[in-house]
Parts: structure tokens; sequence; C-alpha cells
């Protein structure tokens, strides 16, 4: 079995990360959400608080785990908050996840930064990895504000 390799994505990983985005927004039904193109990738992977860590086996990115740094308001300081974590189908079941969570882990240790990140409520697959992570989940409603939906309240209307 060919090992599974955890390294930061580059602006050469571009064309990868996004099409393992458009990949996993189809498998959440979400595709019509995904408005970041190719090219924007490569500035996006430029950028020192977006983290990309890609999974890599026989040379082929087979998984990823995207977050953000981001300040904190309530502790003072900055905390990673995670987007995706993604394992393309058949490269599942083979500790690339784990690999993926542990070297985010590991970026975020010498700062001691807090970890944070959503999931829907019936992932319970989702939900049994993270416990065995250590993660405390909790519920919580996620709300989302469109401009189509504040556009009148922000112009006066």
């Amino acid at each position: 079995m060919t090992e599974v390799t955890i390294r930061r994505a580059t602006p050469d990983d571009a064309a990868d990360v996004a099409a393992m985005v458009r990949e996993i927004a189809a498998h959440e039904d979400q595709a019509a959400q995904v408005h970041v193109a190719d090219e924007q990738w490569r500035a996006l992977l430029g950028r020192p608080e977006v983290i990309v860590l890609l999974a890599e086996r026989g040379g082929l990115a087979v998984g990823y785990v995207s977050s953000v740094r981001q300040l904190h308001l309530w502790t003072g300081g900055d905390v990673l908050n995670l987007d995706d974590l993604y394992v393309r189908p058949g490269h599942r079941d083979v500790g690339a996840g784990w690999q993926l969570m542990a070297a985010l882990a590991a970026l975020a240790a010498p700062g001691r930064l807090l970890i944070r990140w959503g999931m829907e409520v019936d992932n319970v697959d989702a939900q049994r990895f993270y416990r065995r992570l250590g993660a405390t989940l909790r519920p919580k409603i996620l709300a989302a504000w469109p401009p189509s939906a504040y556009a009148d309240l922000a112009t006066g209307h």
C-alpha cells in the first residue's frame, strides 16, 4: 500500500485544491456555492493565514484540510477555523484524514491555537471521527446572511 504524505499546499497546487473543493461541495449538494476559480486559488494559497494541507499517495493529491488563522475577539488570540476536511473516496480508511488532522494540530500546537469547525448534524461518521480525535462536539445553529438578504437594511430601506 502506498504511504500517505502530508504537506502544505502552495500556489502550484491550485488546480488540485480547486478540484477537491468542487468534489466536497458536490458531495454536500453545495456545488452552486463554490465561486472561487482555479486561478483565484493561486492567490489564496499564497496568503499566510490560509492553511491548506494536502494528503498525497503516489504523488497524487488524495485529500486536504483547509483552515484560516484569524483573530478571536473573546480571547484576544488567534484560532484556526477549519473549513474542510476531505479525502477522496478511493483513498479513505488508510489514515489520510487522521494524518491531515495531526498535521493541522502540529501547526496549531506552538501557539496553542483552538481549532474549531462545524459539520452537518446528520454526518454521524464525521462526528465519530472527530470524537476519536478528542474534539468536543456541541450543538450550535450556524447562520448565514447573504448580501441579497441584507441589502435593503444596509441601504436604509
